[in-house]
């Protein structure tokens, strides 16, 4: 029998192990059942000894047995009883100094001077002739023993409690005393519930921690060739894309213990007990090595000291230290390798970094289309498909998704299937569940007036006649006029390509799209809605990155202006330290409004020019409510765009939803909401415009 590479002849090690970590997990199971069958036998048997204790105090005072009705008399009396007996014989039971006498029905109790008969009583008074007297054993050693217990029961009751006190406040005293110690959780089970083939959407990052754990099963074929193990790995990324997720992996597949902490585990209020932590978690591990120890969110423990940035935090501080000196300090240690993850690397301080402590940084990101459909396909396992589910049609319709996205995805489909009382998740959830994710559940009992219905479909039908005439825009995907979360309709864009660099031309098409909207309201109407807020938002924020960032500005020329803190997988500005002066700064505001009138102008040449099709559209969406990129094009080029409402008679598992939402055979990111492959500034510059 072998157990995580433990031999037999090493229980005693397991045991240790046990002893050492207090670990309660199914990944240990020898640590489980010890301490919680040594916990509950002596907990059960100080509960048994008061439960007895309290029961034979009752018998004891307040239960006399058959003799609770019997009156007590002085021994006078009794002498006078055998003295005038009357017609009833009388018997008399002598237990020691106890007598209990009987007169036919009538029973009584009296005692006897110690050392004195009561058949010499009797015979000195003459009155042994109608009197019997049976004299009783005492009982053996045994009951003497027992007796003399019962006299000392209230004394061994009291000292129970006593010790029951005595033993919870040395626990207390043992939980203070170990206030320092490490709250690290230990694995070293054979069920391994995440392994790497869980893992998909992140080739590179997979086989660099497979590099990790293939060293610790085989130093051999690294150690011929000089190669040393790595010290730390850091994984940085955005939320969502897999890094505590491979380092499940690496603990499900390592076969060595695995110390999985969060960093904010190590920070307390009291100065220095972040440190001892970081000392009793370190001496653990070297105890067990060769070990891999995982801290997630180590940006909290793991700061840049002096920085000012959270405070000054001696406690943080005295814990970084620690962690510097235990990764690489005068001691070195190769049997231990730490493994952290974050998503703030830019506010970790250099002193962590550094090789010789964290020897490689895996950079985790969102996945490609290719990564998005292994990812799909992982998550699809164990679920009843149906036969017109598309993995490959969802990855293109969800760029800037993370392995979590794509994750509740798939459950969010499942969930929809169950509510509508199927038995298989199709495409129909699928694609409803995408829309979920992206503007929120919709809400089709929200009551809008015919006026606010006609302006919304204009206004959307608006962005997709401007998107689809604009040279270098993408294509339109969707529209809809349900509201969904805040936003009283959107349109969805899809690229041609996936891609990664953005051209000037596509950020002027996507200012002139953004502007698209508010210009068919006007033009319609002749009135001006709040409904392109956010439209103009996003179409201001794409031209001042212009201008600002990329250097796109003839007037201003390739320069950056303002130096921007960030926080760069999460998304947002810290703030902007302005490195130029008014006179720049009126260049720049007039570049921005240069941009977003020639945007706003585009917009209205082509919605002029194409009022017939924005007409067409918008009463489609009017009766429809929902109009998908193919049936658009139908539109504009005249067709009937209720044909490909009618499935094809090839496909008989299709149905008439996924039909409708077919998507282009190539695709690449879109710049919708949270699509975090883009700068800050404009991973939004494209996003599922519509009405707040």
């Amino acid at each position: 029998m072998k157990i995580a590479g433990i031999e037999p002849t090493d229980f005693h090690n397991l045991y240790g192990i046990a002893r050492n970590c207090q670990v309660q997990c199914e990944a240990c199971p020898v640590t489980w059942e010890v301490t919680v069958s040594r916990r509950w036998m002596r907990n059960s048997l100080i509960y048994l000894l008061i439960v007895v204790a309290v029961i034979t105090v009752f018998f004891l005072f307040f239960d006399n047995g058959p003799l609770k009705d019997a009156r007590e008399i002085p021994i006078s009396e009794v002498v006078e009883l055998a003295e005038n007996p009357g017609n009833e014989r009388i018997l008399i039971e002598v237990q020691e100094d106890d007598l209990t006498i009987r007169v036919g029905a009538t029973t009584y109790v009296s005692r006897k001077e110690p050392g004195s008969s009561i058949v010499e009583l009797l015979d000195q008074v003459g009155a042994t002739g109608n009197v019997s007297i049976e004299v009783q054993d005492s009982g053996s050693g045994l009951g003497s023993i027992i007796g003399l217990l019962i006299n000392f029961l209230p004394l061994i009751l009291f000292g129970g409690i006593l010790l029951f006190m005595m033993r919870q406040a040395q626990g207390s005293s043992n939980q203070a005393m170990g206030f320092g110690r490490s709250r690290a959780r230990m694995f070293v089970g054979t069920k391994a519930t995440v392994t790497f083939f869980d893992v998909a959407g992140a080739p590179e990052a997979k086989q660099e921690l497979e590099e990790v754990v293939e060293f610790l099963k085989y130093p051999e074929r690294f150690v011929a060739l000089g190669a040393r193990i790595p010290r730390g790995v850091l994984l940085v990324g955005p939320p969502g894309t897999g890094k505590t997720l491979l380092a499940k992996a690496v603990a499900g597949e390592a076969g060595v213990p695995f110390f999985s902490i969060s960093g904010s585990e190590f920070v307390e209020m009291f100065v220095g007990v972040g440190a001892s932590r970081v000392r009793d978690l370190f001496e653990q591990a070297k105890r067990h090595g060769p070990s891999i120890i995982f801290v997630d969110e180590i940006d909290a423990v793991g700061r840049h000291r002096g920085a000012g940035l959270g405070g000054g935090h001696d406690e943080r501080e005295q814990t970084l230290n620690q962690i510097l000196v235990e990764m690489d300090g005068f001691e070195s240690n190769t049997n231990v390798i730490v493994i952290a993850a974050t998503n703030r690397p830019d506010i970790l301080d250099p002193a962590l970094l550094r090789p010789g402590r964290f020897d490689r940084r895996v950079t985790l990101d969102s996945p490609d289309i290719r990564g998005r459909t292994a990812i799909l396909d992982v998550h699809a396992k164990g679920k009843p498909l149906a036969d017109d589910v598309d993995l490959q049609n969802l990855a293109q319709q969800t760029p800037g998704f993370s392995g979590a996205d794509l994750a509740n995805l798939i459950n969010e489909a499942a969930i929809l299937a169950a509510r509508r009382n199927k038995k298989v998740v199709g495409q129909d959830e699928m694609l409803e569940a995408i829309d979920r994710l992206i503007a929120g559940p919709a809400r089709k009992s929200k009551l809008i007036s015919q006026h606010e219905k006609e302006v919304t479909a204009f206004h959307e039908s608006g962005h997709a006649i401007v998107g689809y005439f604009m040279p270098h825009a993408d294509k339109v995907h969707k529209i809809s006029i349900v509201a969904r979360g805040r936003m009283g309709g959107y349109t969805r864009y899809l690229p041609d390509e996936e891609r990664t660099l953005q051209t000037k031309n596509q950020f002027e098409a996507m200012i002139a799209t953004a502007m698209g909207g508010r210009v068919a309201e006007q033009l319609v109407f002749d009135e001006i809605t709040t409904g392109a807020s956010n439209d103009i938002e996003k179409a201001t924020q794409i031209a001042r990155a212009m201008v600002t960032q990329f250097g796109m500005s003839d007037k201003l020329g390739p320069r950056l202006f303002g130096k921007r803190e960030e926080m760069v997988f999460l998304g947002k500005d810290l703030g902007e330290h302005r490195d130029y002066g008014p006179r720049t700064e009126e260049l720049i505001d007039s570049e921005v409004d240069r941009l977003l009138q020639a945007g706003r102008e585009q917009a209205e040449r082509i919605i002029n020019e194409q009022r017939v099709h924005l007409n067409a559209i918008s009463s489609f969406l009017i009766e429809h409510e929902t109009i998908d990129g193919k049936q658009m094009v139908e539109i504009v080029e005249g067709r009937d765009p209720l044909v490909s409402l009618v499935p094809d008679p090839e496909p008989a598992s299709g149905s008439d939803e996924s039909e409708e939402t077919e998507t282009p055979s190539s695709s690449s990111e879109t710049e919708e909401p949270g699509d975090r492959g883009h700068p800050p500034d404009i991973r939004d510059a494209n996003p599922q415009l519509g009405l707040d």
